[in-house]
């Protein structure tokens, strides 16, 4: 017997699979973010923090923080049957930020997480994307004891463009960081669709 298509069903959809960077300053919740919505073990490339590197890691704020990222923390989430991203952290110390490069390549667009105790820490994310006109939006991880400030302030206090998104999330709770991530598709798309209309044809 030979079955009709609808009897053997739609074929398999072939999902779009989009790269999307983690980036801020260190101990701001990157791994964190990654390990809460992957899908998969996501992989580490952490090493203990050593005497060694206490001059160059700054570790103000984070005195906790015994280990780092040195290469990149990596994680995949299925957003729809048709849509699967694949998530890059990025090492937050300067000594490790010849690698973002190499990250941002091919990347739609990146997550700059924010703490608004060490709110400055982000600074260096910010302008590397700007420069490289790679849309991102803010998202500020919101620490337990850490002052809750309005998007808008946060805005102003990096003197974001009006159109860069800013959003509240908890890089813990797997539903936050998927609402931040779908945000992020949103913009970079828009961001496109405006380029695209802003070059002459």
């Amino acid at each position: 017997m030979i079955l009709g298509r609808s009897e053997r069903g739609k074929p398999p959809v072939e999902p779009v699979t989009l790269k999307i960077l983690v980036a801020g300053g260190f101990g701001v919740g990157k791994t964190t973010l990654v390990g809460a919505v992957s899908e998969i073990r996501p992989l580490r490339t952490e090493e203990l923090l050593t005497e060694a590197g206490r001059p160059v890691d700054d570790t103000s704020g984070v005195e906790g923080k015994h280990t780092t990222t040195v290469a990149m923390d990596f994680g995949r989430i299925t957003v729809r049957e048709d849509l699967v991203l694949y998530l890059f952290g990025t090492p937050g110390q300067e000594r490790f930020w010849f690698m973002w490069d190499e990250l941002s390549e091919g990347a739609l667009g990146a997550v700059v997480l924010a703490d608004t105790r060490r709110l400055e820490d982000c600074f260096a994310a910010v302008d590397y994307f700007e420069r490289r006109s790679i849309p991102f939006l803010v998202a500020v991880n919101c620490f337990e004891g850490a002052a809750r400030y309005p998007a808008e302030s946060v805005r102003q206090a990096l003197d974001l463009d009006d159109d860069t998104p800013v959003l509240l999330c908890d890089a813990r709770d797997r539903e936050s960081v998927k609402e931040v991530l779908i945000g992020l598709v949103r913009h970079a798309m828009e961001y496109a669709a405006d380029h695209r209309q802003a070059v002459p044809g």
